[in-house]
């Protein structure tokens, strides 16, 4: 009897160890879960025409109904030594990484605020000053509201910040300059309020710099410390890191970005400026000058893999396999479209109307949620359709189209950020149903 006992703990313990509660991705064929194959391979051979006419390098990945059905890489994780075309480029593959740019407000900070809410260490209308001391309003500040600041507001892009202060760059800055982290923080407590909050959604980098301090504040642990550790390990992720050259990555497995530096081929200078091609650290300026690499909005590194796991976390409602970071509540309360503004969720952006076009196209759904970045990164989650889309893309590695007109038009193919939805268009429209 005894001998039968210990038999029986011994199934249910291996049992256990295989079971799940939440879905695992698998892979599968496209036409499995009612893709037209045919029409994919239309999608492939455009990408690899915009490749050949100057694209620097993309990763497509797609997941359905649980599984993993397109998964390919195009181009070049390096191709240019400064302006120069390398002798010996090195062609991307599906493991290649990739900076995030912004879509690290998702799959760092947003996924760390989601789990501290559905902890109950954090609580969205909290006013910011809780964890952020000294965030108030000043006597000489023209447009007031920080003392009364919530979560919320930031997540929301209320908050009356600025798009882009340019810290480090002392010409832009001026009073506001810095190159070290801890006087960023004071420097944005500093940052005048561009208009009052709540009165428009205004975009702002700033919003998530200082998402990612209180995260600091709330976990006593540096951002990237926090998210590795609770998040993507325990999730298994092993390619999604902050500052990968520290973190035992080498170049050749990361793909290269801006040619020369951040001076956009020559036009732009500040002190420490980067001259040479930017490979294995943040391209953000922000991210890299003024916060050591790590901050809220900018800074990850990942390959599709890794963000498949992510959005599929986010398709589950708040767990992978055995691991459970936050709960359905959670995920609709972060995606839901703010009363004021349907294309924004709390972080998450949303395609609540056809402004949202030129990213998540005209096929996908007014539930799909997701974000860009300015690399050339896209992730559409579609919570309907159990679907989901990621777009890595080194579009800076390529000669800047005009300097002086626009730096921020790069010589790439005919593939401007813009066609992120006519890349997701053409995925939806290899549905059969």
């Amino acid at each position: 009897m005894k001998r039968r006992a210990i038999f029986a703990a011994l199934l249910a313990l291996s049992a256990s160890a295989f079971a799940t509660d939440y879905p695992v991705l698998t892979n599968a064929q496209p036409e499995s879960v009612g893709f037209n194959v045919k029409k994919l391979n239309t999608l492939d051979r455009w990408i690899q025409e915009q490749i050949d006419a100057g694209y620097p390098g993309m990763n497509v990945l797609v997941i359905k109904d649980n599984h993993i059905v397109f998964h390919k890489a195009w181009g070049y994780a390096k191709k240019y030594d400064g302006s120069l075309l390398t002798r010996h480029p090195i062609k991307a593959t599906t493991d290649t990484l990739y900076d995030l740019a912004s879509n690290t407000k998702m799959y760092a900070t947003n996924f760390a605020l989601q789990k501290l809410v559905y902890e109950g260490k954090v609580n969205v209308n909290d006013l910011v000053a809780k964890y952020i001391p000294g965030f108030t309003d000043k006597p000489t500040d023209k447009i007031k509201g920080k003392d009364s600041l919530r979560i919320i507001d930031i997540l929301h892009h209320t908050a009356g910040f600025p798009a882009d202060p340019q810290y480090p760059n002392k010409r832009v800055a001026g009073d506001l300059y810095s190159q070290d982290k801890q006087t960023t923080l004071e420097m944005i407590k500093r940052t005048p309020l561009d208009y009052p909050p709540g009165t428009k959604h205004l975009y702002s980098d700033v919003d998530y710099m200082i998402l990612g301090f209180i995260i600091e504040s709330v976990t006593a642990m540096p951002l990237d410390v926090y998210v590795e550790k609770t998040i993507y390990r325990p999730l298994g992720l092993k390619h999604t890191v902050f500052n990968p050259l520290l973190k035992g990555f080498k170049q050749q497995q990361i793909a290269a970005t801006e040619l020369n530096g951040n001076t956009r081929d020559g036009v732009i200078h500040f002190p420490n400026i980067r001259t040479t091609t930017i490979w294995g650290q943040v391209h953000d300026e922000k991210a890299w000058y003024a916060m050591g690499g790590v901050s809220g909005h900018a800074g990850l590194f990942s390959d599709t893999h890794d963000i498949a796991v992510l959005m599929q976390t986010m398709l589950n409602g708040g767990g992978y396999g055995n691991v459970t970071l936050f709960d359905k509540n959670t995920v609709s309360e972060f995606t839901r479209s703010s009363a004021a503004d349907v294309t924004f969720g709390l972080g998450w952006r949303v395609n609540g109307n056809s402004s949202m076009t030129p990213t998540f196209g005209v096929l996908s759904g007014p539930q799909t949620y997701g974000h860009t970045g300015w690399t050339g990164t896209l992730t559409a989650i579609d919570p309907v359709k159990h679907m989901a889309i990621v777009i890595l893309g080194n579009r800076p590695h390529s000669p800047v189209a005009d300097p002086k007109t626009n730096p921020n038009v790069f010589v790439s193919g005919t593939l401007p950020a813009a066609t992120y939805g006519w890349i997701v268009d053409q995925i939806y429209g290899a549905l059969e149903n």
